[in-house]
C-alpha cells in the first residue's frame, strides 16, 4: 500500500528533475525568419542549441526576381525577428516590410552601424544599367561576402536575440563569439589560399563578388551581365569576347541560379575556361556551418579554375 502511494510521488519528482535539468529544451525559441541562405547560416550558428531560423528564399532562387507566397507572408507575420539585407537586394520583401506591424520586427543589414558598404560598380567592363541607381540606391548589396560584415551581423543578431530571449543570453553570446572566431580563422586561411590568384584575370556572370574580392585581394576584369535577370545583347557579348582574347582571360564564371549556356557560348574558341561561383550557396546543406562552407566553396572554385 505504501509502495503504491510512493509511485506517483516518485514520478512527480522525476518530472521536476528533468524540467530543471533541461530548461533550454523546454523553453520556446524566438521565431526568426531570414531572407537568404547566407544569413540563415549565420543565424543558425547564433541559435545553435536553442532553435533554428526559417529561410524564406529557396536555395536555388535569385533574390533579384523572387515573389513571396501566401505561406511566406504568414511566416513573416508570425515571426519575432525578420533578418534581411535591405530593399537594395530583396525587393520582394520591401513592400511587405513597410507594414508597421512587421517593420518593428526587422533587422536590416544595410542599416547596421559598422557595416562596410561599397558603391555599385558601373561603366567600362562592368557596364551601366540606367535602373541600377534607382533599384540599389547606388550601393552593392552583396555585403555578406565580406567576413568583417558577417562578424558585425553576429554582434547585432546576438544582441537582438538576447532582448527577445534573455533566458538564453549566455548561450547566444557564446555562440556568436565562437562563430566570429571561426570566420576570422577561415579568413586568414583563405587569404593564404588565394594569394597566387591575385593577378589572374577572370570575368564573372554578374557583379556580385566585390566584397569578397576586396577582402581577399582579387582583381576581376568585369561582368558579363549588366543585370542578372536580363540576358546581355549581341553587342555586350562581342565586347566581352574581345576582353577575353585581348586580356588573356583565364576563366569566366557562371552562377547556378542562371542559365550557364550563355557563358559556354561566350568562351567558345577563346581558350578561357568555364567555372562556377555561387554567392548564395544554393547547393550547400542548411545549418550553422553553411556560411563558412560558402566562403570556402567560393575560394575552392576560384582556385580550381584559375589555378590550372
Amino acid at each position: 500500500m505504501v509502495r503504491r502511494r510512493l509511485l506517483p510521488v516518485a514520478g512527480w519528482l522525476l518530472f521536476c528533475l528533468l524540467f530543471a535539468a533541461a530548461p533550454e529544451a523546454l523553453a520556446a525559441a524566438p521565431r526568426v525568419v531570414v531572407s537568404i541562405k547566407p544569413l540563415a547560416g549565420l543565424a543558425a550558428a547564433v541559435m545553435a542549441g536553442i532553435g533554428q531560423p526559417q529561410l524564406l528564399l529557396p536555395g536555388g532562387s535569385s533574390p533579384h526576381s523572387f515573389a513571396l507566397r501566401p505561406s511566406q507572408m504568414r511566416a513573416l507575420h508570425h515571426a519575432d525577428l525578420i533578418l534581411w539585407i535591405g530593399p537594395e537586394l530583396e525587393s520582394f520583401l520591401a513592400k511587405s516590410l513597410r507594414d508597421p506591424n512587421l517593420r518593428t520586427k526587422t533587422l536590416q543589414l544595410t542599416k547596421l552601424p559598422g557595416i562596410n558598404l561599397l558603391p555599385a560598380r558601373k561603366g567600362g567592363s562592368w557596364g551601366e544599367d540606367p535602373d541600377e541607381e534607382h533599384r540599389h540606391g547606388g550601393i552593392d548589396p552583396h555585403l555578406w561576402l565580406d567576413p568583417a560584415n558577417a562578424r558585425q551581423l553576429l554582434n547585432a543578431l546576438s544582441a537582438r536575440l538576447i532582448q527577445l530571449d534573455p533566458r538564453h543570453a549566455a548561450r547566444y553570446r557564446a555562440n556568436a563569439a565562437a562563430e566570429k572566431r571561426k570566420i576570422s580563422a577561415l579568413q586568414h586561411r583563405l587569404k593564404q589560399q588565394l594569394v597566387p590568384l591575385r593577378q589572374s584575370p577572370y570575368l564573372v556572370f554578374h557583379d556580385a563578388y566585390q566584397y569578397f574580392e576586396q577582402a581577399f585581394g582579387l582583381h576581376p576584369l568585369g561582368a558579363l551581365a549588366i543585370h542578372p535577370e536580363r540576358a546581355p545583347g549581341a553587342r555586350r557579348i562581342r565586347e566581352m569576347r574581345r576582353q577575353i582574347k585581348n586580356r588573356n582571360v583565364r576563366c569566366v564564371f557562371s552562377e547556378p541560379q542562371f542559365e550557364p549556356r550563355l557563358v559556354a557560348t561566350l568562351i567558345e574558341g577563346t581558350g578561357a575556361r568555364h567555372g562556377e561561383l555561387d554567392p548564395i550557396g544554393a547547393a550547400l546543406p542548411d545549418g550553422p556551418d553553411s556560411y563558412l562552407a560558402l566562403l570556402q566553396g567560393m575560394a575552392d572554385n576560384l582556385q580550381a579554375c584559375l589555378g590550372q
